[in-house]
């Protein structure tokens, strides 16, 4: 399945002027659609048709073939503008990385060729149910000589918007029918196959219109030519894990520019100052100017970091197999790194904007809230307690992070 013909994108210099200017022009309306839950249909074709969701492509299928830390910078200027429109792509590129690092030639051909006409993917990853978020019931199993797919998932950030939708799924095989190893597959199903149903029902305080609401997925007919291991990405030192989780990173510090550079306009266009500061613009404030640097540093220090992380994952797309551990070990706490302080400035610049632009600020009708909000929602991915975690285990210990596929 694809959609009209998207552009073709060749450098990482075209690929950040499209997404700057496409940020522009998202920018525009954000807080009206978080607030009002207004879903970005038109905005999310504009961006397949830009072509960005295609630079991942490898170039021997005709993509670009960029790397992470270029689409990390992608990421970070949409979510400047809206963090929604940020993060809908988000799965899309993992799993886009899940086929260039797990599937067959064949099944590689045919979805790079789709997104390259800008078609989009989008995760069925999570579930309710499990102890644990690691824990899947969503099953595959035979069925009148073929494959039944069977579940129920939530947080499926961009459904709304997909194509293809990439489902995480475990093989019900006692006895052995499919001749397929035991463990965990994804499954690349066209999003309106038969028995699937896309439920828009996410109600987040944040991060309103990624369309992460609930898929329920009854007999869904499922091919073998569909399914990719997935540990032969998670399980092994590829990198997987850390270019997911630069995205996330990515979405947070553009939160934290955005809702800086929010405070900053406010307060030079309709703040006052302070009766005590004495003077006539709440810029000249001297305690004002001070707090706005502390928040610059917070923010400069993220993007920094973001940065800094981007180049160490671009490293396990190029370092020989004998290194890939070694790679792969640097990326994650690198990432995690990055993700300790990006989580901090997202939320911190974000709220400290009402306390650097005053009273006038909170009105609802403004909508500037929605940094916030969308931080504080975002940053519930992946507790940053647990990245303390694994940067002590691997400063004391010399212990590698683990290869699960979310640090």
């Amino acid at each position: 399945m694809s959609t009209a013909i998207a552009a073709r994108i060749d450098s990482a210099e075209q690929a950040l002027s499209v997404a700057r200017d496409l940020a522009h022009h998202f920018a525009t309306g954000a807080a009206a659609r978080d607030r009002d839950r207004k879903l970005p249909y038109k905005e999310i074709d504009q961006l397949s048709a830009s072509g960005l969701l295609a630079i991942t492509v490898p170039a021997r299928f005709g993509g670009a073939d960029l790397p992470p830390s270029v689409v990390a910078e992608v990421v970070r200027i949409l979510a400047t503008a809206d963090p929604n429109i940020a993060q809908i792509p988000h799965s899309h590129f993992v799993y886009l990385n899940l086929l260039r690092l797990a599937a067959e030639p064949p099944q590689q051909r045919e979805l790079f060729e789709d997104v390259l006409g800008g078609s989009r993917i989008a995760n069925a990853q999570s579930e309710r149910t499990g102890k644990t978020v690691a824990d899947i019931a969503t099953s595959i199993r035979p069925h009148n000589g073929g494959l039944r797919l069977d579940g129920s998932k939530f947080y499926c950030t961009g459904s709304l918007y997909a194509h293809t939708l990439a489902v995480l799924t475990r093989l019900d095989d006692p006895e052995g029918k499919t001749g397929l190893p035991d463990g965990e597959y994804v499954a690349f199903i066209p999003a309106d196959a038969a028995g699937i149903r896309i439920i828009d029902d996410w109600n987040g305080i944040g991060q309103r219109t990624t369309g992460s609401g609930t898929i329920t997925f009854e007999g869904v007919s499922v091919r073998g030519d569909q399914l990719v291991t997935r540990s032969r990405a998670v399980g092994a030192p590829s990198g997987y894990g850390a270019f997911a989780q630069l995205l996330h990173v990515a979405i947070d510090a553009g939160i934290a520019r955005g809702a800086l550079s929010a405070a900053a306009e406010f307060a030079r266009t309709k703040s006052r100052p302070w009766f005590e500061a004495g003077v006539d613009n709440a810029i000249d404030d001297p305690l004002l100017i001070q707090r706005f640097g502390e928040l610059a540093v917070e923010v400069t220090a993220a993007e920094a970091t973001l940065t800094a992380a981007g180049t160490v994952v671009d490293a396990t797309v190029s370092t020989s197999a004998r290194r890939a551990g070694q790679a792969a070990a640097a990326a994650s706490i690198a990432v995690a790194t990055a993700k300790v302080v990006a989580d901090r400035a997202a939320n911190e610049v974000s709220s400290a904007l009402f306390e650097v632009s005053g009273t006038r600020s909170a009105g609802a009708d403004l909508g500037l809230d929605h940094f916030w909000r969308n931080a504080r929602t975002h940053t519930l991915h992946d507790p940053v307690r647990w990245k303390y975690q694994h940067i002590g285990r691997a400063l004391l210990h010399h212990t590698a992070p683990p290869t699960h596929g979310v640090i």
